[in-house]
């Protein structure tokens, strides 16, 4: 782990904090070019009522638009979470040459934990990967909405079962 990877995913947790503060998974993401961050994305499927609305495909498509083409070759993607297999197929065909994960995704990540289509025999381009990279906080971030998400849910639960009590008495 550098300094360099250190700083660029405190920005990716920048991201996933905007992510948070819309009630969004805290999903971050940026990707690095020649040493400068060329695109930021967060989580926005909620918000926009779009299953494509991942930190990883919005700082994709900006960065393709900051370079004017859709190959990334040499660029780093700096992710809060492990990529889900829709983002990561797009990694691979966006051919991001590294790509710097926080925490793992147990349960959908392909980068490692379910699959790894970044470096799956087969394809036309394998994608380096760093994992772990201030993964505490990335984690921290992660269960701290989840906590927050039961919670709500069971305070409205409750209150929806409690209104029906007095409607019936």
């Amino acid at each position: 782990m550098t300094d360099q990877d250190k700083k660029y995913m405190k920005e990716a947790l920048k991201q996933a904090k905007k992510a948070y503060a819309l009630d969004e998974t805290p999903i971050g993401c940026v990707i690095v070019y020649e040493g400068k961050i060329i695109s930021r994305g967060y989580n926005r499927r909620n918000v926009d009522k779009n299953t494509l609305a991942h930190a990883e495909l919005a700082a994709i498509k900006k960065a393709s638009r900051k370079l004017g083409d859709w190959r990334l070759e040499g660029c780093t993607m700096y992710v809060t979470l492990e990529p889900c297999p829709m983002c990561a197929g797009a990694i691979v065909q966006a051919r991001i040459t590294r790509v710097v994960i926080g925490c793992m995704n147990p349960k959908a990540g392909c980068a490692g934990s379910v699959l790894n289509l970044l470096q799956m025999d087969g394809f036309n381009h394998k994608v380096e990967i760093e994992t772990g990279i201030l993964e505490e906080e990335c984690s921290q971030l992660m269960s701290g909405f989840f906590r927050e998400l039961r919670k709500k849910k069971k305070e409205q639960d409750a209150l929806r079962k409690s209104s029906v009590q007095s409607t019936i008495k």
